[in-house]
């Protein structure tokens, strides 16, 4: 069998349309057993977190949790990220009483420190005590006034637990606060003998609430796992990137795909992008290594203008030339229009990853 050598070529579709389009593409391949002549499909895409207005939410884990991330990773909704392991019982003993409690954890603005509060659900918690909420020293937490914020911070959490207290042979007593959606009660009912060792709750399996960036903070006895919302923002609207031999079996493929205008071309012609090109594209589908510069070497100087010609020597774009249209000095960045396949096309990079030509 003969294998043709894949180049990289770029379709138009209507903005929107991409990911349909690539499943489509995709499967009409693997259907026709196409392989060898039409390989990956590529979206570009670069993740956007604007500070300002970033969602973050925290959890609160103990240090014998199960991560499934790092400090760095992007995972979508619903990824598994980590995972607790059930409570069970530390003594044999009778369970004497089971109440409703909600578990206030609150965490100093400076994100140093975080206490714990547990408020009986029968003194009626304050509507406002939600997670992400700033709470000042001083400000009850219960409509009865009797629990009070002793710092100025931020709710980290604000669960539902049950509080069950086991009373020992010996005549003292384990307490347990175990979340509410996770409390198995058939084991654990008020006056039943318990064993020790016996699981009094479900595994806690943390799933991501939706496309985040992952941070990890040890705080002694636990950790801190922050998810900070991110968008995927589409770097050419309207194409398409398609690795094929350009026969008649890969155009036909990709051309009689509903919504598919037309290849990239030059004349009638299919025109494959250049390989330092097509580099990017790998690099931004996270498909080839990108070389990281050290930014720590990066200045505080800025000897660049607005108009200056640069070379952008590592990243994504790296062996590009451009032109920088904006200088971003508190943050170390400049943005540079580089051209793509014939469109100019404005790229954030760092000062260390720019040269002067």
């Amino acid at each position: 069998m003969i294998f043709l050598k894949k180049k990289w070529y770029v379709i138009q579709t209507y903005s929107g349309l991409e990911e349909k389009i690539k499943e489509s593409i995709e499967k009409k391949r693997d259907t026709l057993n196409l392989e060898r002549l039409v390989g990956r499909v590529v979206i570009p895409e670069e993740v956007v977190i604007e500070p300002s207005k970033a969602h973050t939410v925290k959890h609160m884990l103990s240090q014998k949790s199960k991560l499934h991330v790092t400090t760095g990773d992007e995972v979508k909704k619903g990824d598994l990220i980590a995972e607790e392991n059930p409570v069970k019982l530390r003594h044999d003993g009778v369970v004497e009483t089971i109440r409703n409690y909600r578990k206030i954890v609150v965490e100093t603005l400076d994100s140093k420190y975080t206490k714990i509060y547990y408020i009986p659900e029968a003194d009626k918690i304050e509507s406002g005590i939600k997670s992400g909420v700033k709470i000042r020293q001083g400000m009850p937490f219960a409509k009865n006034g009797e629990y009070i914020c002793e710092m100025d911070g931020t709710v980290l959490e604000s669960v539902k637990v049950k509080k069950v207290i086991i009373k020992k042979d010996d005549g003292q007593e384990d307490v347990y606060y175990i979340p509410l959606k996770l409390f198995l009660q058939s084991r654990a009912s008020k006056g039943k003998e318990v064993k020790k060792g016996t699981e009094i709750s479900e595994p806690l399996n943390l799933r991501a609430e939706f496309d985040a960036l992952i941070e990890i903070s040890d705080r002694g006895t636990r950790r801190i796992l922050k998810l900070v919302n991110i968008k995927r923002r589409r770097l050419f609207p309207g194409y398409v990137f398609v690795e094929m031999a350009m026969t008649d079996a890969a155009w036909n493929v990709v051309q009689s795909v509903p919504n598919v205008v037309h290849f990239v071309s030059s004349g009638a012609a299919p025109l494959p992008i250049k390989n330092k090109e097509a580099k990017v594209i790998l690099r931004l589908a996270g498909l080839e290594t990108v070389e990281k510069a050290d930014k720590k070497a990066a200045t505080v100087d800025i000897e660049y203008e607005v108009g200056e010609v640069v070379k952008i020597k590592s990243g994504a774009f790296a062996d590009f030339v451009g032109t920088v249209s904006e200088i971003h000095p508190e943050k170390h960045e400049l943005k540079v229009m580089v051209n793509i396949f014939g469109r100019e096309t404005p790229v954030v990079v760092h000062l260390s990853e720019v040269e002067q030509v």
